[in-house]
């Protein structure tokens, strides 16, 4: 269709895929857009940010600047959840096109009559929008263009501020252009910054031997206040299979009183939508739900979409199953491995809608029934991404406060796809990022690219499935390290615990899997025991939640150390009123020291001005006077965390 525009609008940033999916955003969260405007000739372009949230009919307006080489750019603050379009209109800006020429020309001691009484039609042609004062005085701005003994203050006026100000707010956008609508998704605050803590309910007895319920987990709900975390999360508190229940160690063969794995979801006592009867009731549940609540505790299920073989569905929808030629049921692989007490959903199943139906209807049970607001999804990476699409836009639809965790440990562009449709957050690589290059460089990738726009980290340093080598040593200076990492490069971070805190890392031999796993056996853990850990973990816990700048990822620049067992980097808050310097030793070892080089032009200090930078873990304060200062980390302590105090 012929364009009768004459600008040019191209490479809008960011957008996902074309505009295919949404960008990820947080409410009030300040979003940088650029564009390449353009037009043909040398006349005064204008250009607008427009956008809008999808229960809004008005497009907001935020006026673009030019940077450099025809790159221009506004900045959007989206403040309600939900879906947000945004755009970009550029046009011929006539009026500020006349300011500017006659500008020239009045500096070249040109007389410029004819020009002023072309003002007036630009004046008139906003006369209207302005306020009564602005008429005012543009209306003595007519009379000043229209005499000639007041060419002294019209050619003065015509270049002045105050009327650039009001060309400028009053546009008129003759052949206006505008780029295809883009969108945006703005989560709640949680989605950018949480701190998780995951045990298994049925270890949460007091007593050795004995299967833990609902209402001994809410006796632990203090422990995991004062340390300092507020998302919970539970392995599947569902009925475990007895058909091929695995026993202690993953073996295959189940003795009396082994109690399988709780991802073999569903018994003859139900399945996704009923509790482990052991556990508690639903009235237990709701219970913990809302004490956890009180304490500013999210309980995150797990959503685990796999069936045991005795599970209710193989009976009542067969069809949602693979069945083999002599009549047997697929079993769970990741050859070699076999999981005999687990069978996948068939997705491909002629049967699919009723399929996809039941699965929404098992989360909208949890969300409405028992409030639950988070999501671990197990092995999202085994079922259609389109499914996961679909499934998370219809209980956002409805519940836009639900948050879901892909557990997804698998190729890079899988984990991207399930962020692109609609995963709120994500397990990541950093369990197995160890020294300094690999962590920047792994940090860089996901801060400084196109990822930041839609793949949202997690930084867990262990999980139930995950023993990493790094940790298997029991050395509390690995812990230590590994947790500070964790905590100040992401802002959304977890643990599996009290496995953590207590440094049991004890593994099957030659793998990354904890011995004894809790997995396949219920353990007994003295709760109130309290460690250099769990005092560490606290403190650092606490200063994530007084300190803006570690509640953001993306805001991050690595800093110079002269030294490859020091990790040093600054990290900031959207308006840079909170910011603080890391430091981690990555020698578990030895003393480390070296010099490292202040971020000044970041800062937005010169040379030789004297900064106070407060350690917030000791208490101790410093001023550096020089772009390069001294550092020392032992293992003891192998961590700075500074505050910056300007």
């Amino acid at each position: 269709m012929p364009n009768q525009s004459r600008v040019i609008i191209e490479s809008i940033y960011p957008q996902i895929e074309g505009g295919l999916h949404p960008i990820s955003c947080i409410q009030n969260e300040i979003i940088s857009v650029e564009a390449d405007i353009l037009s043909d000739g040398h006349d005064v372009m204008a250009a607008n940010l427009c956008f809008k949230h999808e229960k809004e009919s008005v497009w907001r307006q935020v006026r673009m600047t030019p940077i450099v080489n025809d790159r221009w750019m506004a900045t959007m603050q989206l403040e309600k959840q939900g879906f947000y379009e945004y755009k970009i209109e550029g046009w011929i800006d006539y009026a500020l096109n006349w300011q500017h020429g006659i500008e020239r020309k009045i500096e070249d001691g040109q007389k410029v009559t004819s020009e002023l009484l072309e003002g007036i039609e630009y004046i008139d042609a906003i006369f209207s929008k302005c306020t009564e004062e602005e008429r005012v005085y543009l209306e003595r701005l007519k009379e000043y263009f229209h005499q000639a003994d007041q060419y002294e203050k019209a050619i003065k006026e015509a270049v002045s501020h105050r009327l650039h100000h009001i060309f400028s707010q009053f546009p008129e956008k003759f052949l206006v252009n505008e780029s295809a609508p883009l969108k945006a998704y703005c989560d709640r605050e949680k989605a950018r910054f949480s701190t998780w803590y995951e045990f298994f309910p049925r270890s949460a007895s007091q007593t050795p031997g004995q299967h833990g319920t609902f209402k001994d987990c809410e006796l632990l709900l203090p422990r995991v206040a004062k340390m300092g975390f507020d998302v919970l999360y539970f392995p599947p508190v569902h009925p475990i299979g007895e058909v091929n229940r695995k026993g202690k160690n993953n073996t295959t063969t189940a003795q009396e009183g082994d109690v399988g794995s709780c991802w073999g979801i569903g018994s003859q006592y139900g399945g996704h939508k009923e509790l482990h009867p052991q556990l508690g009731s639903v009235e237990d549940f709701k219970s913990l739900v809302q004490k956890a609540k009180e304490l500013g505790i999210e309980i995150a299920m797990d959503f685990a979409l796999q069936a045991a073989p005795d599970h209710p569905w193989v009976k009542q929808h067969p069809k949602w199953f693979k069945w083999r030629p002599d009549g047997t049921v697929q079993y769970a692989e990741n050859p070699p491995k076999k999981y005999q007490d687990i069978l996948p959903i068939y997705f491909e199943s002629e049967d699919w809608k009723n399929l996809w139906d039941e699965m929404l209807s098992t989360a909208l049970y949890w969300v409405e029934e028992c409030d639950i607001q988070v999501f671990r999804v197990d092995n999202p990476h085994t079922k259609p991404f389109y499914f996961w699409g679909w499934l998370i836009a219809e209980i956002k639809k409805k519940h836009p406060n639900v948050l879901f965790l892909s557990e997804a440990f698998t190729r890079p562009k899988i984990m991207h796809q399930l962020a692109k449709q609609g995963f709120t957050q994500s397990y990541t690589y950093f369990t197995w990022r160890n020294d300094k290059q690999e962590l920047m460089e792994y940090v860089n990738e996901l801060t400084q690219t196109d990822q930041r726009y839609f793949f949202r980290p997690n930084f867990w340093p262990n999980t139930p499935d995950i023993n990493p080598w790094a940790l298997q040593g029991n050395m509390e200076s690995v812990y230590l390290q590994k947790y500070f990492l964790a905590a100040t490069l992401s802002s959304n971070t977890g643990i599996y615990g009290p496995v953590f805190e207590y440094m049991q890392g004890a593994a099957l031999p030659g793998k990354e899997e904890y011995l004894d796993s809790e997995k396949f056996q219920i353990r007994h853990w003295d709760w109130n025991i309290e460690n250099k850990l769990t005092t560490l973990i606290t403190k650092i816990n606490q200063f994530r939640r007084e300190n803006k700048a570690l509640q953001q990822t993306n805001n991050i620049k690595f800093l110079n150390i002269e030294n490859d067992k020091l990790l040093g980097y600054y990290k900031y808050d959207q308006h840079r009123e909170n910011e603080v310097i890391c430091v981690v030793s990555l020698d578990p070892y030895y003393s480390q020291k070296g010099m490292i080089q202040l971020p000044l032009a970041e800062l937005g200090i010169p040379q030789g001005h004297q900064l106070k930078v407060q350690d917030l873990i000791t208490n101790s304060s410093y001023i550096w006077n020089k772009e390069w200062n001294y550092i020392e980390l032992h293992p003891v302590l192998p961590f700075h965390l500074f505050k910056i105090h300007k």
